[in-house]
């Protein structure tokens, strides 16, 4: 191994945080597309829907896949394809070719994740949930610059200008390439895990339930604020690097909340972290509905909170998933990190055209109300109470 490959971690880190950058490019951006290529705020829902699902939903899939390989293809392919084609997309003058681009982008995204996150764990040389911690605050950084970058382009060179934002992602992933080492040298065996066993696992394991529909629940949150709450602010008059700004503020919190999530579990203890992430989230909103018109400084503050408090037990929700099931830490991930965020995808393209039928802060409050009533599942998380020493 070379010198540089002495910390693998840290490149994953890298390639996370460069990786989530495109993945959340189009938020802010899409209400601009969607007014360039004529259509509704609905079907570009559907549009960014389609692009979750394929970013998300099928990681359980590669996860399988990358839980039983020996290479590190799905890390560097992962990028190639999602800093290509995410950037492509802006620049579209057809509404097909833009979806096509969404969907590969997103595929490489789909790509990337399960393999790192199983690759995070074994590389770990300490505190297993620190470090899961940190790589998941990286992807949630970059995810937050995502929208600066992007709304920044957008307004001041224009959409056409997008594609030259690939350059970055691709020489990242040739780094990482070069300076993440093999699989193999790290003793990696080819398992014999067969892909209906572990789905069968993970699926009737009670705990994995109420973890993966926790992670549900708050995929919903920051999901539905992102893609819906652009289109307010566009309707009010907020200009797109503007709304890159608060959606930047919004993820990058979400990302410090992922960082100082093992600090907080420390002190507070595991439930409560669990409690405070999925009921705070309410009367913030609530806070916001009645803010956002005649105080719109403090409704951002509020927006950004949220973004904090609703990632706070993401990290925790990981490391208690996979170490229920170790065998299968890349599947896992694929679940807690990409299916939760595939099954929201689903049902915002109908969340999208109540929105646009009902209004979308009657929506957002709605949607603020389920983490509320599924915070009972918690408990059952801790019958056994050893399983707080994660």
């Amino acid at each position: 191994m070379n010198k540089c490959a002495k910390h693998p971690v840290w490149w994953l880190n890298q390639a996370h945080l460069v990786n989530d950058i495109y993945t959340g490019m189009l938020n802010p951006i899409m209400p601009f597309i969607a007014g360039k290529l004529g259509i509704s705020m609905a079907f570009a829902t559907v549009i960014m829907s389609l692009s979750h699902i394929f970013s998300s939903l099928l990681q359980p899939l590669f996860g399988f896949f990358a839980d039983n390989m020996v290479r590190r293809v799905f890390i560097f392919w992962g990028l190639i394809f999602t800093s290509i084609f995410i950037s492509l997309a802006p620049a579209s003058h057809d509404v097909y070719i833009l979806i096509l681009c969404i969907i590969l982008g997103s595929l490489g995204s789909s790509f990337y994740h399960p393999q790192a996150l199983g690759l995070v764990v074994k590389f770990a040389q300490n505190d297993a949930a620190k470090v899961m911690g940190i790589f998941i605050a990286m992807g949630s950084i970059g995810f937050s610059f995502g929208p600066l970058l992007s709304a920044y382009v957008a307004q001041y060179w224009g959409l056409s200008k997008m594609p030259f934002l690939c350059i970055p992602g691709i020489l990242t992933a040739f780094m990482m390439f070069w300076l993440v080492p093999k699989i193999s040298g790290f003793e990696a065996k080819k398992s014999d895990i067969k892909f209906s066993v572990a789905f069968k696992d993970i699926l009737k394991n009670k705990k994995l339930q109420i973890l993966i529909t926790i992670a549900i629940l708050k995929t919903l949150i920051t999901t539905s604020c992102s893609i819906l709450l652009p289109f307010l602010w566009k309707s009010m008059g907020y200009e797109p690097f503007y709304i890159g700004c608060i959606l930047f503020g919004f993820i990058f919190a979400g990302g410090l909340g992922s960082a100082f999530s093992r600090t907080f579990e420390k002190k507070a203890g595991t439930a409560n972290i669990f409690y405070t992430s999925m009921i705070s989230t309410l009367p913030l909103m609530i806070i916001f509905s009645f803010t956002y018109k005649h105080f719109p400084h403090i409704s951002e503050i509020i927006f950004i909170l949220v973004g904090f408090i609703t990632m706070l037990a993401q990290p925790v929700t990981m490391v208690m998933a996979q170490s229920v099931l170790p065998q299968y830490k890349s599947i896992i991930g694929g679940f807690i990190n990409g299916f939760s965020w595939g099954v929201v995808a689903i049902f915002m393209s109908a969340i999208g055209f109540v929105a646009q039928a009902k209004g979308i802060m009657p929506v957002l409050v709605t949607v603020s109300i389920i983490p509320v009533i599924f915070s009972s599942l918690v408990k059952y998380l801790f019958e056994d109470k050893k399983t707080e020493q994660i």
